[in-house]
């Protein structure tokens, strides 16, 4: 029988018959040789740990990826040139070294492996009080075997799935693996139907929840990996990690770069074999032709290939990294928070996300109407009686420590602790002023607690239950100082109707007054609970975090869907939901039960109209955020719980609580949020949109000059015969290494920093499916790149034309020549990362990146060094004369004037359009 069917099994059944078929017994348990053999059978009460990768493995993870095959191809052709003319590239150790400080920096901002299932180890009770041998003892919850009889006291974690055999007063917090904000009232005697949720199954305790009142028993029905947090491990360790948008933009480019590549090797060894073929058949047998077009074809993929990219988008995702700590928000992994920017809809658990995960009393019923609560509430005789009543018949903890009430109990207990230091009262004077003198205490069956207090002389039993028992169990009532007899409660009950249809959680006290001497040992429950003086009625709820409702707005001008899942009540989701405007006319609220009896067919076909689930398990979240997957969405999912942590792994991004967050929900996600505001994620997805825009004009910047370096070269081995009568190299591998890494680089990461663009959360989500090239992108960076490449060409040929001029010899006005396509070429480069910075507005109306003014001066520095004598050799270059510096400024410029004069022809069309 598998583990599903055992479990309904054990709630549809009486817990004798469960004893019994665990062959154990609820007085003595387990014998020690029973233990043993059952130990053998099902191990250590465990989860299964995953199995760690190690460095070095994670090392490869950072240079797996086709940029940096396509980087270490063109290290490996440039070594084997290298060989063949006896001598070892620069080329080659620079291509490493930029290859090893990407995966460095890498591994560096993601060296935390995954820590979701040793968390959720973590969470287990290291000790569990069990009856063996009919004596009650202490051991090691990993030793507990099914069948063990379990005793559990208020403060304890249950260390197994366990089917209860006996509750007093029992109350556990399911809250980390159901959702529900509200402690579960657990009935060891009640029988379940068929396929109840598991927040309903009241007659069972899980694993790792926490007992918050009350005492009881249980025998164990699930150890380690088969219990309900067994099965989360299982489903975190199926979810398997994917490419992010902008992982997967980078792969296609790198294998786009490397096709064109080959194209372009392609191209120039047929030319060189057609020019070899026409002018010196006897050159085909050279070496020295073939080493010379290996060389070309070198400095060609160094043109083609931005080495600097791979370790530009690592550095700006790092420093986006940093700056959204700022914004109360620790990414865990440098992609994700690329992926923010692309977010499309936010599945957002209610419980401690949307909501504050405590219970807060917003509406009471007292001298016949109902009171808002709020700093303003005028506080009646009668009210004062409600709220002196709610902190007596307590059961909370509570020290005053910095101003502040520190409460340990029952949220719907701590509510009214809250309530009274709201409306100026002090509770813990109140406690120690009207202290217990005795109780009867809350069971399931009576629906009530009252407790004994000595108040004016008089002897109060304050009496605090389920409004239908309290009604049933008043003759009188209290109004206005005044008590008037009442036998018909109808209106009041209507009353109580009306609070919970707004998902009010509603509480009822009332009281009797005895003589100050009567003996409690004089006293039947029963009596004292009957015949009471009704006060009023108290409505809470879990209320919705006061920052979401706006953030929620944010996220819908953006484009981006909030979808509510949760485990509590459909009626308490609801009306949450309605209250923070996620749920509209046209939609849907389903609980998970509607779910599961959905084919899958049906779920897609309705989903996209579902924002509110409820009463959901781990599976059903997992199934959610795979339907919204499954259109091409980018899905961000929130929780706090061990019961959001499958679905918080499964997401695109998954974002974790950081105050009131399980250990194994941090450990599953993306990001956490170290305030817990559900408004982080907003500015955090704004910091997301900024960087990938950034990242975009990194890209738009790098590639249009790469094009300039390939047409540069390319017309060298084409064009210069037709205008020169040879072949020339118009730059060599060093050049090329030289303009990528050293000045692209630094300008591409100072775009990296540009500021926060207007406007940027009015825009819609962008489409992650599609290339990080459309909306006119690669055109746009091809006809840059053009014009970038003919401006170094033209460049060369005037070079040329100059050097031949002086008559000195051929190799100084070669020389000459590439000295002007040089500088040309990187003065150009260093200009147009001005221009790229907008595609649409002038380089004079954007505020001045500090950053880019910065690197702009290092790089005109570090290029000029290049004509320094010491240096010179190295580059192949000379020091230009005056003349030539004038020309190589103008030529340099006509790309700043091309693209500001496209700018405004684009503008003039936008306003056109804007006004028809």
């Amino acid at each position: 029988m598998d583990t599903n069917q055992k479990e309904k099994k054990y709630y549809e059944i009486n817990h004798y018959d469960v004893i019994k078929s665990l062959d154990s017994d609820f007085k003595y348990g387990l014998t020690d040789r029973k233990v043993l053999e059952i130990r053998e059978k099902d191990g250590l009460n465990e989860l299964v740990k995953p199995k760690k990768r190690s460095l070095l493995l994670k090392f490869f993870d950072q240079i797996n990826n086709f940029m940096i095959y396509v980087l270490l191809g063109a290290a490996l052709v440039s070594f084997v040139s290298g060989l063949l003319e006896n001598k070892i590239e620069a080329d080659t150790f620079l291509i490493l070294a930029i290859v090893l400080l990407n995966a460095i920096i890498g591994l560096v901002q993601e060296g935390k492996a995954d820590k979701a299932l040793e968390s959720i180890k973590a969470l287990s009770s290291p000790n569990a009080k069990v009856i063996r041998n009919g004596i009650e003892m202490v051991i090691k919850s990993n030793e507990l075997v099914v069948g063990d009889i379990v005793i559990l006291d208020a403060g304890d974690f249950v260390p197994g799935d366990l089917r209860l055999i006996e509750t007093i007063s029992l109350k556990i917090d399911e809250s980390a693996l159901t959702g529900e904000a509200v402690p579960v009232e657990k009935n060891a005697n009640f029988i379940l139907e068929k396929d109840a949720p598991l927040g309903d199954r009241i007659n069972l305790a899980y694993m790792s929840t926490v007992v918050t009142y009350g005492r009881g028993k249980g025998v164990v029905v699930g150890t380690g990996m088969n219990t309900e947090i067994g099965k989360i491990a299982t489903l975190l360790g199926e979810q398997e990690s994917e490419q992010t948008p902008l992982q997967k933009s980078i792969a296609n480019l790198g294998k786009i770069l490397a096709i064109i590549c080959l194209i372009i090797v392609g191209v120039i060894f047929l030319i060189t074999i057609i020019e070899a073929s026409i002018t010196n058949p006897l050159s085909l047998k050279s070496p020295s032709l073939w080493i010379e077009t290996l060389l070309t074809s070198v400095a060609l993929a160094v043109a083609a290939i931005p080495e600097g990219l791979p370790a530009i988008i690592t550095i700006v995702l790092a420093i986006g990294m940093q700056n959204l700590v700022k914004e109360k928000a620790i990414m865990r992994t440098l992609p994700a928070v690329e992926t923010l920017g692309s977010t499309t809809i936010i599945c957002s658990d209610k419980t401690g996300t949307l909501t504050q995960n405590k219970m807060d009393i917003l509406k009471v019923f007292v001298d016949n109407k109902i009171e808002l609560i709020n700093d303003n509430t005028k506080i009646s005789s009668t009210l004062e009686k409600l709220i002196l009543f709610g902190v007596l018949n307590n059961d909370t903890k509570t020290k005053l420590q910095d101003g502040v009430y520190l409460k340990i109990g029952d949220p719907t207990e701590t509510a009214f602790i809250d309530l009274a230091s709201k409306l100026k009262y002090d509770p813990i004077k109140l406690f120690d002023t009207y202290s217990r003198d005795f109780e009867y205490p809350f069971d399931s069956d009576r629906k009530m607690m009252t407790t004994f207090h000595i108040i004016n002389s008089k002897l109060y039993a304050c009496v605090k239950g389920a409004p239908d028992v309290i009604f049933s169990n008043s003759i009188r009532v209290l109004e206005n100082d005044i008590v008037s007899d009442k036998s018909d409660f109808s209106d009041y009950e209507n009353i109580n109707i009306s609070l919970a249809n707004e998902a009010l959680r509603v509480l009822a006290f009332a009281y009797k007054e005895y003589p100050i001497d009567t003996k409690f040992s004089s006293l039947k429950m029963e009596d004292v609970e009957k015949d009471l003086t009704f006060v009023g009625l108290v409505g809470m709820k879990d209320p919705a975090r006061p920052e979401v409702k706006e953030a929620i707005k944010i996220c819908k001008k953006a484009g981006i869907t909030t979808i509510m899942i949760t485990g509590d009540h459909k009626n308490t989701a609801l009306a949450i939901a309605k209250d923070l405007d996620i749920f509209g006319a046209d939609d849907i609220a389903i609980t998970g039960k509607d779910l599961d009896n959905m084919s899958d067919t049906e779920f897609l076909s309705k989903y996209m109209h579902i924002k509110v689930y409820a009463r959901v398990s781990p599976e059903n979240k997992v199934r959610i955020v795979s339907a919204w997957k499954s259109s091409g969405l980018v899905v961000a999912m929130t929780g706090d719980g061990v019961n959001d942590a499958p679905s918080i792994k499964k997401a695109d991004i998954g974002i974790a609580m950081g105050i009131t967050g399980t250990e194994v929900a941090k450990g599953a996600a993306d990001m956490i949020l170290t305030d817990d505001n559900f408004a982080t994620i907003i500015n955090a997805v704004s910091e997301g949109r900024t960087i990938f825009a950034n990242i975009k004009k990194a890209i738009h910047y790098l590639l249009s000059c790469n094009v300039g370096e390939i047409l540069a070269v390319f017309l060298g081995t084409t064009l210069a015969i037709l205008i020169l009568g040879n072949t020339v190299t118009t730059l060599t591998a060093v050049q090329l290494l030289w303009v990528n890494i050293v000045t692209d680089s630094l300008m591409a990461i100072a775009l990296g920093l540009e500021l926060k663009e207007k406007n940027i959360m009015s825009e819609k989500p962008r489409d992650s499916r599609k290339s990080i090239f459309a909306g006119g992108l690669g055109l746009n960076l091809f006809i840059e790149g053009i014009i970038m490449g003919l401006m170094a060409f033209g460049a060369y040929i005037i070079g040329y034309k100059m050097g031949e001029a002086e008559g000195i010899s051929l190799e100084f006005a070669e020389r000459n020549a590439e000295t002007m396509c040089f500088m040309v070429l990187s003065l150009s480069q260093l200009v147009h990362a001005f221009n790229c910075r907008s595609d649409k507005e002038s380089i004079f109306s954007l505020k001045i990146n500090k950053w880019l003014v910065g690197a702009f001066a290092i790089c005109i520095i570090l290029q000029l060094l290049t004509t320094l004598p010491v240096v010179r050799e190295v580059f192949n270059v000379n020091m230009p004369n005056l003349l030539e510096w004038l020309i190589i400024a103008g030529i340099t410029l006509i790309i700043f004037f091309y693209m500001e004069i496209k700018k405004l022809v684009v503008r003039i069309k936008f306003r056109n359009r804007e006004t028809v």
